[in-house]
């Protein structure tokens, strides 16, 4: 059985994280791998490691996250640099006393860590991307760095869609390793509530680039609004004020928009949604929460370009419109909530076509990938 260790710079719920989490739970199921969780801060994701008996460590130092992101000016960048290599190197300490035979960057500071504590622990180092490596996200020197930086320390990486595939370094062994959903036990049934009684929702973390203020206006343009409009999510990386200005948008187009903020299990929310909106203005790496509303018998409405356009086909099993364009989204939405049997049609095929998306079958792809990066590595 083959050792992996995966290592991540936040321990914060995100989609990453949480896909993380179902990957190694599926990994270890497959009896090839046992697999060693590594967070160089505490959070909630340790917790749920650890409740899922996932071996599960915490190594901080004087690194902070939040100090190094998006938008962070030069010194910040180099200063957070060099304190992920500090970082990095007591990382590969516990790489060693784990006896890990490879280490799974799981984030784009993990890699900077992950390029020491593989080094130190002589075993081949693996970048499994969430994130499209481009100047419109990272800026163009940053993301400059990044590829550079993967084309010599990465044995291989792992993309999380076609499209985030593109903007990675050539020359690499790369592997697709769709983020698997975990599929309902039961399969539901699509919901077929006339337009004035529905009920849609957006779910994901509240920031700008995810065109929550799209939704807001493609909804105040509808010619029937349905009965509850759900925004499901909270804020993160000191995007708090943007909350602030959807509440004030939503009160002056007239929408009475619900905010949950941030919630652990978006599932009661997909379960009682009659359609499911993503909505981003950039394209996605991927967009798990589509795959997740489709399991959960929503019609789903999704924007391009990116990974969205790798899992539905339009007007079979969802609907397609392209990012940020107000009434495309409000064109989209009224065909669906005026036409309830057609909007379950597109549901149940979405709700098959999910099955794509299994978590086993994507631990199965990362696990076939990881055995040649083991074996490349002897």
């Amino acid at each position: 059985m083959t050792r992996a260790v995966f290592l991540a710079h936040t321990a914060a719920p995100s989609g990453a994280e949480l896909a993380t989490l179902r990957l190694l739970d599926a990994l270890r199921a497959t009896g090839r791998y046992q697999v060693t969780m590594i967070y160089t801060e505490d959070g909630p994701m340790v917790a749920r490691m650890r409740g899922r008996d996932i071996d599960t460590r915490v190594i901080t130092g004087q690194f902070d996250s939040r100090a190094m992101r998006i938008g962070t000016g030069l010194l910040g960048l180099v200063t957070g640099f060099f304190a992920l290599l500090r970082l990095g190197w007591a990382v590969g300490a516990a790489v060693r006393e784990a006896g890990a035979e490879v280490v799974v960057a799981e984030s784009t500071k993990a890699l900077v860590l992950g390029v020491v504590a593989a080094r130190r622990a002589r075993v081949p180092l693996v970048w499994q991307v969430h994130d499209r490596v481009t100047a419109d996200y990272f800026g163009k020197v940053p993301a400059l760095a990044i590829r550079v930086l993967a084309r010599l320390a990465c044995r291989g990486q792992l993309a999380n869609s076609h499209a985030t595939a593109a903007t990675l370094p050539a020359g690499l062994p790369t592997a697709i390793a769709y983020p698997g959903v975990e599929l309902p036990a039961v399969q539901p049934d699509p919901r077929r509530r006339p337009a004035a009684e529905a009920v849609v929702v957006v779910v994901g973390r509240l920031s700008p680039w995810k065109g929550q203020d799209v939704f807001l206006r493609a909804i105040a343009a509808l010619r029937v609004r349905p009965a509850r409009v759900v925004l499901v999510g909270g804020t993160f990386f000191g995007e708090e004020p943007y909350r602030a200005q959807l509440e004030k948008l939503a009160a002056e187009l007239g929408v009475a928009a619900e905010f949950t903020g941030h919630v652990d299990d978006p599932t009661e929310y997909l379960d009682a949604a009659d359609i499911l909106v993503h909505c981003s203005v950039l394209p996605e790496p991927f967009g798990q929460v589509v795959v997740e509303g489709m399991a959960a018998g929503c019609a789903v409405v999704a924007a391009t370009p990116g990974g969205p356009a790798e899992i539905i086909h339009t007007g079979i099993d969802g609907l397609l419109v392209p990012g940020g364009e107000v009434a495309a989204l409000t064109a989209a939405l009224d065909t669906l909530l005026d036409d309830p049997a057609g909007r379950a049609r597109l549901a149940v095929a979405g709700r098959d076509r999910a099955h794509d998306f299994d978590i086993h079958s994507s631990a199965r792809t990362v696990a076939d990938f990881l055995d040649t990066m083991v074996t490349r590595g002897d």
